[in-house]
């Protein structure tokens, strides 16, 4: 029957922000989500080599302190990698102690096809977690492609997001041939696919879309439940047209999201308190979308 549904206890008026973006890096057991060769690689690419891979218990310090909330995933990788991924039920139960500040996603691989969809609906019903992330570069598989549709639908049902990799990765960068990674897949336009085929399916454009940050924007401006988290970046490189839809047309679909451990909320809050978005709208980026999105605001 697995462990009892796991129930937010967010006190949205206490917190600051809630970072949509977090990794869950290394099991209880010490095992990294990646290999050595791509962990490196990520290191590398975000100048983070040799940072410490937090425990979730450290990870829901961390942003206690702050008084922020984190969404918490891993990524199931293992058809194309050949790398066992950290258990979601695992990352579930960690998260189901912290309450207060960690909201647990899942990650499923495309690959298993009507099988992930029955992981899916087992893992909101038992285990109450509240979206599903996909990385297509890491998953090897294009957004759009039918094997995916069985979770989807499964996702769509549940009424719960699905987060989606978008453009150039750190994973691999620097490795011959990539790492075996391949960019073509985190295409935004394949994630507009999976937009029309499923138009109750709330969907996360995750980073800014590089080299396809237009393609982004237009996805997320023309479907209704497309939103656009700003994960992965410094705020001080973000291209001048995502900053300008962030503050207009997107306001109410940008969404706060870090990338840590690799980058910390600190160092991301600090220099996007430069970037030119009007007060306003910052509590939704920072805080209010999200809580919408994750069905804790309604109005």
């Amino acid at each position: 029957m697995g462990v009892p549904v796991y129930e937010l206890a967010l006190d949205l008026d206490r917190l600051t922000a809630i970072d949509m973006h977090t990794h869950a890096e290394v099991s209880k057991d010490g095992r990294a989500a990646l290999s050595p060769e791509l962990l490196g690689a990520s290191e590398k690419y975000f100048k983070a080599h040799g940072h410490r891979q937090p425990t979730i218990d450290e990870m829901a310090h961390h942003y206690r302190e702050r008084h922020m909330a984190a969404v918490v995933f891993t990524v199931d990788a293992e058809h194309a990698t050949g790398h066992p991924r950290i258990s979601n039920e695992e990352i579930a139960e960690n998260c189901a102690a912290h309450p207060d500040v960690l909201i647990p996603f899942a990650s499923v691989d495309p690959h298993k096809g009507r099988a992930g969809g029955r992981e899916a609906r087992r893992l909101v019903e038992e285990y109450g977690v509240r979206g599903f992330k996909f990385h297509p570069s890491i998953q090897a598989f294009a957004p759009n492609d039918r094997l995916a549709y069985p979770l989807y639908e499964a996702i769509e049902e549940a009424g719960v997001p699905a987060l989606f990799h978008s453009g150039q990765t750190g994973i691999g960068a620097g490795v011959p041939g990539g790492g075996g990674i391949r960019l073509k897949y985190s295409d935004p336009m394949l994630v507009d696919d999976v937009a029309v085929d499923f138009p109750e399916l709330r969907i996360i454009l995750a980073h800014p879309s590089f080299p396809w940050q237009d393609e982004a924007l237009a996805v997320a401006t023309h479907k209704p439940h497309v939103h656009i988290d700003l994960s992965g970046w410094s705020p001080k490189y973000f291209p001048p047209q995502l900053v300008r839809y962030a503050d207009t047309l997107l306001k109410d679909k940008v969404l706060f999201g870090s990338d840590y451990p690799v980058i910390t909320p600190d160092h991301w809050l600090a220099d996007f308190g430069a970037l030119d978005i009007r007060p306003e709208v910052r509590p939704k980026i920072l805080k209010e979308n999200a809580a919408r999105l994750l069905g804790l605001l309604t109005d």
